[in-house]
């Protein structure tokens, strides 16, 4: 059994190795798909110009989303601020734990629903925003509320909304650069030369190969860099406030709570410490469960309870 600094340290192995991978793979997809367009239009190339091309595309487009993030996601759930009398449990909890953390206290929200649910997010800790819904402060006595805001306070000091802008930015390379040479084939003429029949027609074979599968890959990729980082986020947690029983008993409420949040939709539901949709259950078996942005809720609870 772990304690929970071990679980700490071998979540962020993990979440370091599947994230070295990604990035590997998302090179090697767009080196191949690269070299593929350039073969197609029949001219030498390195793959990097297509390459650097998409990659500007991307980030600016991910760059924008990043940067106004917060301001956005507290617009589409209609969240007010919250109020240190009104909230006081809340303010109070938060306050003391981005102490411990040292962390500066983030701005905090609250979206009036009694769905139970939580979630984290700005560029940095500096720009920080963490939301819980009335339902969840309701419901949660205070070392059950602990236990959620030390998550998304790690969340905060690990820079996962950072990271997983950087992993949206990779897998809109691969998405672009695919989208284009399957678009080439589809709608341009190709450019015939001497190479046809050599190393150019290996590149465009293989660059195929990679524009039909690699934006599935990397996606699948990215959600399961998101289920590794809830992982590590939980530990953290612990770690924090020193009691895992309280984010056992928390997640427990929300895992019974049958009542979607209205405010969260497909593009959001992943920053939430559960998943807020709670019409579409977590996928059976390990090939559904590639899909899920979470880790089941009795698997989380589990490696938590190891923890005590």
């Amino acid at each position: 059994m772990l304690n929970v600094y071990e679980s700490v340290d071998a979540n962020r192995r993990k979440s370091w190795l599947v994230i070295l991978s990604f990035v590997v793979f998302v090179f090697a997809a767009a080196y191949m798909i690269a070299r593929g367009l350039a073969a197609y239009y029949g001219y030498a190339s390195s793959g990097l110009e297509f390459s650097g091309l998409a990659l500007i595309i991307a980030g600016v487009g991910s760059f924008v989303s990043y940067y106004f993030s917060d301001k956005v996601i507290l617009s589409l759930s209609g969240a007010r601020p919250a109020d240190k009398r009104r909230d006081f449990v809340f303010y109070s909890v938060a306050e003391n734990l981005s102490m411990a953390a040292q962390l500066p206290l983030p701005k905090l929200y609250v979206i009036e629903d009694t769905a139970m649910n939580a979630f984290a997010t700005g560029r940095d800790p500096q720009h920080a925003v963490l939301v819980a819904t009335s339902g969840l402060l309701a419901k949660l006595n205070r070392t059950e509320l602990e236990g959620v805001v030390g998550h998304e306070l790690a969340h905060v000091g690990n820079y996962d909304t950072r990271l997983m802008s950087i992993v949206v930015v990779l897998v809109g390379v691969v998405t672009l650069l695919g989208d284009w040479l399957l678009r080439a084939s589809w709608f341009g003429g190709r450019r015939r030369d001497r190479d046809d029949q050599g190393a150019g027609s290996v590149f465009l074979l293989l660059g195929f190969v990679f524009a039909l599968l690699s934006p599935l890959v990397a996606q699948l990729i990215q959600l399961a860099i998101s289920r590794r980082r809830e992982f590590l986020a939980d530990a953290s947690s612990v770690k924090l406030t020193r009691q895992p029983s309280g984010l056992v008993s928390a997640l427990k409420k929300m895992g019974s709570d049958k009542e979607p949040l209205e405010a969260a939709n497909k593009a959001t539901a992943h920053l939430y410490i559960v998943n807020p949709l709670k019409n579409r259950h977590d996928a059976i078996g390990w090939f559904a469960g590639l899909f899920n942005t979470h880790p089941p809720l009795s698997e989380r609870i589990s490696v938590l309870e190891k923890m005590m």
